[in-house]
């Protein structure tokens, strides 16, 4: 604990509002395990999208949150429910042939449709290990088909059995007529296919554990519920693995919330506490659908890594955890320059603010000092309006913007170039639209040429030159300023929405604009 308690709580930070249930739930002694235990929980049925990289961060943000204001150990695990049977092929995979023929097995048990892991299983949970660790998040990684198979969860799973009644009674008022007569906790693997098998069963001895169920080929087998021979029912599972680690903390979506409340009830029965918890709102694609691992819709890990910064996704998972959000490409940009605008406000901070600044969630209070002269919205009007995609090129307009600018003594601005480009190239220039300019703003655009003919060809005074822009619009008689600014946006840089005219013609240079302007009249820039 480094931080002051009393600073940090009074935040108002969600972070620290979840920290606080535990400090809360153990009033300051270490539980008998020796460390408070966060989790979060991932199902690799399908390629881990942005959803699961959410939950890691925002768990850590609470544990980061639970570090500063408390002394006791803490603990994360990102557990993956590996043994559950493959229900359906995944829509945004390579072999689905491969994968059809293994319905119903768990997933360690199905081919790798990349051919690059001895099963579906193992290939997803290392791609979502190795963003994991590209984050910088430590965790250790639990595996449902290894927990099973090794005892780890042999104790919690005989009482189970003994208490096979009242868990039953807890999921049974949920479901339909039907389901009720096929339902059981346990689903038993079968000897003959290896499939994860949901049929009743009946439980012939509580206190060894043994149950006995009928294939769906009519042949009648005694089992054990320990050693990896059957796996849990999703709610029960989740009750089990509270009990069998012993939970104190794990968030899941707004749509497990009826989830929630039934395995917490369950956990009670097997004698324990359920974990505190936080219930997110969940990410939604362009068309406001639900993102999904096996339809692999809205944004994965990847996309976003390509065209901004890892902390920028940070930011987006921190804002707002309570409010369904759009995930698509167009939201990476405002994220880059929120993210850059937090980092350079911490520093100008008290302690006290620190704590309320996203900056200080992202980086667990350990918050870079960089210095960022170009926002990002602004270097993707750069390389859109100089049309070239040369690093060189860029830092030739950076460098006489600001003087003495270079890649060297600005590598995260250099490494934002980069970003830029990118985006740029797969979603600013396919979309580009220039139009002819009107009468109206012809003469506005003439009126700032001459205005910016009058300056000093070095002018880089943002401000300046900005009441230039304001000027021209004026001269050309535009009732409302905005009209001239979308002027300037979709005739000049062929977009519906731009920067702050100043600074881009800052940045852009005076000489090049004046280029730009002279198309523009001209119409050059139309086709």
């Amino acid at each position: 604990m480094t931080g002051n308690i009393e600073l940090a709580l009074s935040s108002n930070a969600w972070p620290f509002q979840e920290a606080e249930k535990l400090v809360k739930r153990y009033k300051g002694k270490k539980p008998e395990k020796g460390y408070v235990l966060f989790e979060t929980g991932y199902g690799p049925s399908g390629l881990p999208h942005l959803g699961t990289f959410g939950e890691v961060a925002r768990t850590t943000m609470v544990m980061r949150a639970f570090q500063e204001i408390s002394d006791i150990p803490t603990k994360l695990i990102c557990f993956s429910d590996d043994m559950d049977g493959l229900r359906k092929v995944p829509t945004n995979v390579p072999n689905q042939d491969l994968l059809a023929t293994a319905i119903g097995k768990p997933l360690t048990q199905v081919p790798d449709p990349f051919g690059t892991h001895p099963s579906f299983g193992a290939h997803n949970n290392a791609r979502l290990q190795a963003f994991l660790d590209q984050f910088g998040f430590k965790y250790d990684f639990y595996s449902a088909t290894d927990c099973y198979k090794s005892g780890r969860f042999d104790e919690t799973l005989l009482k189970i059995c003994r208490n096979y009644d009242k868990v039953i009674n807890v999921i049974l008022p949920t479901l339909g007529e039907e389901r009720r007569q096929t339902y059981s906790p346990f689903l038993p693997l079968c000897p003959d296919t290896g499939e994860v098998l949901q049929v009743p069963v009946r439980v012939e001895d509580p206190e060894a554990g043994i149950i006995s169920f009928e294939t769906r080929a009519g042949k009648r087998y005694e089992t054990s519920v320990t050693g990896g021979k059957v796996k849990c029912q999703w709610k029960v599972d989740w009750a089990m693995r509270w009990d069998a680690l012993d939970v104190d903390y794990e968030m899941a979506g707004k749509d497990l919330i009826d989830s929630v409340k039934l395995s917490s009830i369950i956990r009670r029965i097997l004698g324990g506490q359920p974990p505190e918890g936080f219930n997110y709102e969940l990410f939604l694609d362009d068309q406001g659908q639900k993102i999904s691992k096996s339809k692999g819709n809205g944004l994965s890990i990847e996309d976003w890594l390509a065209y901004a910064s890892p902390e920028s996704l940070s930011l987006y998972m921190y804002q707002a955890p309570k409010k369904a959000k759009r995930l698509y490409f167009d939201v990476i940009p405002k994220a880059v320059d929120d993210y850059y605008a937090f980092i350079t406000a911490y520093h100008q901070q008290t302690e006290a603010e620190h704590y309320k600044n996203p900056a200080w969630h992202i980086h667990g209070g350990n918050v870079p000092d960089v210095e960022l002269p170009v926002s990002f919205a602004l270097l993707l009007n750069l390389v859109s309006a100089a049309n070239t995609e040369d690093k060189a090129a860029l830092w030739g307009f950076v460098g006489r913007y600001v003087e003495g600018a270079t890649a060297e003594n600005h590598p995260e601005l250099d490494r934002l170039m980069g970003y830029a480009i990118r985006y740029y190239d797969d979603f600013v220039r396919p979309n580009k639209a220039f139009r002819e300019a009107n009468a109206q703003e012809r003469a506005g655009f003439e009126s700032l040429k001459h205005r910016l003919e009058a300056l000093n060809p070095n002018e880089t005074d943002a401000e300046l030159i900005m009441t230039e822009v304001y000027s021209a619009g004026k001269d050309a008689q535009f009732d409302n300023l905005r009209d001239w600014f979308k002027a300037c946006y979709e005739v000049l840089l062929g977009q519906s929405q731009g920067p702050r005219m100043g600074g881009f013609i800052a940045l852009y240079g005076i000489k090049e604009t004046l280029a730009l302007l002279e198309k523009a009249i001209t119409g050059e820039l139309v086709g």
